[in-house]
């Protein structure tokens, strides 16, 4: 039950992060939003080149969440990969329930949300359902897991001891 709880600290800290720089995160996903409602919901009107450069805009913008979500995370912290080995090592089930946790927000809203649900839908609906549900998963599911992968990283690497219980 402790390794549980010691996995759990890891979306409960994203939440807070998540809560606290929300512009931020929400701004720069914003940018997948756009692209990906107009180039789902109406991509047979948008040229290929521009398709592929708006491809390249949302990568540049993910990567510029992801680091900043890794600077403002990081920020005092002193990570080590010394510490990381013997956080894996000494907490190995909680990295197992990190797995489990991340594959359960996986299976809902992925494969519920897109699969199933979508697949429940005519089809005349399916393409719009799709461009509005990625529009919405850009800012919130998909950033949200940014924070997390960082959070999971940020509590393996710290230079503290890590609480148990």
């Amino acid at each position: 039950m402790a390794e549980l709880l010691l996995a759990a600290e890891v979306p409960r800290w994203a939440g807070r992060f998540y809560l606290r720089h929300w512009a931020l995160v929400v701004g720069l996903s914003l940018v997948a939003s756009v692209q990906r409602l107009v180039v789902v919901n109406w991509g047979d009107l948008v040229p290929s080149g521009v398709a592929f450069a708006s491809e390249v805009v949302v990568v540049a913008a993910r990567v510029l969440l992801v680091v900043a979500i890794w600077r403002l995370a990081t920020k005092g912290e002193r990570l080590r990969w010394a510490n990381a080995r013997s956080f894996a090592a000494r907490h190995w089930p909680s990295l197992v329930w990190q797995g489990v946790l991340l594959a359960a927000a996986v299976l809902v809203f992925d494969v519920v949300a897109e699969q199933v649900v979508g697949g429940l839908l005519p089809e005349s609906a399916r393409q719009t359902y799709l461009a509005v549900l990625l529009f919405v998963k850009n800012p919130t599911v998909i950033a949200f897991t940014f924070v997390w992968w960082v959070g999971l990283i940020r509590q393996v690497g710290v230079s503290r001891p890590v609480p148990v219980g």
